[in-house]
């Protein structure tokens, strides 16, 4: 039994080019052409499989982020790399990012119906909304609406996409060669959904798959998002800086959850961390401090004075930044993300220039260098408060972050009793420890509404 009567954590990677941190592209080992080879995604999912994590993920935006002279800016479209991981791997979880406000629910809940047939059962969908007016001019649109249009347009994406999944029902498929019956035609049904964004007849053309449905993730820590995720989430990302911040954030999700019915049990709240390991602390600082000065910092100054809506004359470099910034109420975008990077640079008196060091690694995420076991520390001590039902392994070197996690992190918090040593289930849903969803048509004979 582990420390924490019998709670295990639960560990997904979030797997980006190669490596999370801005500048991990110019060390000697990375590869700067991986973010375009499927056989580099195969591999990270089989390191991580090896690990026995729950789960890998995919991030993913509808238009170029940042400046492609600046990283690897291209990204293969996630839910492709899912499929080919699916079929070279047996276990890992596999979740990637889709946008309500660039899909369709029928296209979108066929395609992860379709990843979770193709992987027996292991697929998950994070849902976001997207910001932004360059995003918006790639779909013939001149801006995205505000905030809270963007996610009640995405709660009823999500209410669509569970009548989808729904549509059949899971003993539909009767296969029966004799009676020249392939399936009960009363248990493929229309959802005739009329809503205030979509309207939509189904059935969907794809049956129910082993989970019923993906696992749903979210990722958005604004009040909307809070409460979007205390509604909907079964595994929530999340950025804190700070214990305290995490205890707080943790406290108030599992609170609006059990406000709307929900078990808070049945959502698992993962913060994402960005660990810089070596043997030695030395070692590790010496990574960082490398990776620190590999920054392209003209960009970077660029990028944060865009992201706090001011001019790139407003930042100075070696000064703190300035005190008339906008508040969260005016940003459209990312709206937590902004308040997190504006209290780290507040609280420890950054200066632009130092804030930028620090964002390099995980875009406010918490980054930290040291040994094995101090990163099983920092993940043991805010699993055992109460912070984190596990965390979003974020490295900022791939492959070798990984590889140094899952072969000399990952066996310590075994030793510990907080983590798995084999595989117990086969679905996603399985190693989050979730039961697989109720058909909403079946349980009540008529349709009710999801969740």
């Amino acid at each position: 039994m582990s420390r924490q009567n019998g709670r295990q954590l639960h560990l997904n990677a979030f797997l980006m080019s190669v490596g999370h941190h801005e500048a991990a592209w110019r060390l000697p080992e990375s590869d700067p052409h991986a973010h375009v080879d499927i056989d580099y995604f195969v591999e990270l999912a089989r390191t991580a499989e090896r690990g026995k994590l729950d789960s890998i993920f995919f991030a993913d935006s509808p238009v170029l982020m940042g400046d492609p002279g600046r990283r690897p800016g291209g990204k293969l479209e996630p839910t492709v790399i899912l499929t080919a991981v699916a079929v070279q791997t047996s276990r890992i979880g596999l979740i990637a990012t889709a946008s309500t406000s660039y899909n369709d629910p029928y296209n979108l809940a066929r395609r992860f119906a379709s990843v979770d047939w193709v992987s027996k059962g292991r697929a998950g969908w994070n849902i976001v909304t997207t910001a932004g007016a360059d995003a918006a001019r790639n779909f013939g649109l001149d801006d995205t609406p505000d905030h809270r249009l963007r996610y009640e347009k995405a709660a009823e994406f999500v209410e669509v996409s569970t009548k989808l999944w729904d549509s059949w029902s899971d003993d539909a498929v009767i296969a029966d060669k004799t009676l020249g019956i392939h399936a009960d035609a009363e248990k493929v049904r229309k959802i005739d959904h009329h809503g205030e964004f979509f309207k939509i007849d189904g059935p969907l053309n794809v049956p129910r798959s082993p989970q019923g449905y993906p696992l749903l993730v979210q990722a958005g820590s604004s009040e909307d998002g809070k409460d979007f995720a205390a509604r909907y989430a079964e595994a929530v990302f999340t950025a804190q800086q700070t214990l305290e911040d995490a205890l707080a954030f943790y406290t108030d999700l599992k609170e609006r959850t059990r406000a709307v019915g929900r078990d808070p049990d049945s959502v698992k709240i993962l913060p994402g961390i960005v660990p810089v390991i070596g043997d030695t602390e030395q070692e590790a600082r010496a990574l960082d401090a490398e990776l620190a000065r590999l920054i392209s910092p003209e960009y970077a100054h660029r990028q944060l004075a865009e992201r706090f809506d001011l001019p790139l004359a407003a930042l100075d470099l070696d000064s703190e930044l300035p005190a008339d910034l906008p508040s969260e109420d005016e940003i459209e975008g990312a709206k937590s993300r902004f308040t997190l990077i504006v209290n780290l640079a507040r609280r420890e008196r950054l200066t632009v220039r130092e804030l930028i060091a620090r964002l390099g690694g995980g875009r406010g995420h918490r980054t930290f260098a040291g040994t094995p076991v101090q990163v099983a520390d920092t993940i043991e001590d805010w699993f055992a408060r109460g912070a984190a039902d596990g965390f979003n392994i974020m490295p900022a070197v791939l492959p070798s972050g990984l590889e140094r996690f899952v072969d000399q992190v990952v066996p310590i918090l075994q030793e510990r009793g907080l983590f798995r040593t084999e595989y117990t289930e086969t679905t996603l849903r399985g190693h989050y420890g979730l039961a697989r969803p109720v058909n909403q048509f079946d349980a009540a004979g008529a349709l009710v509404t999801a969740r």
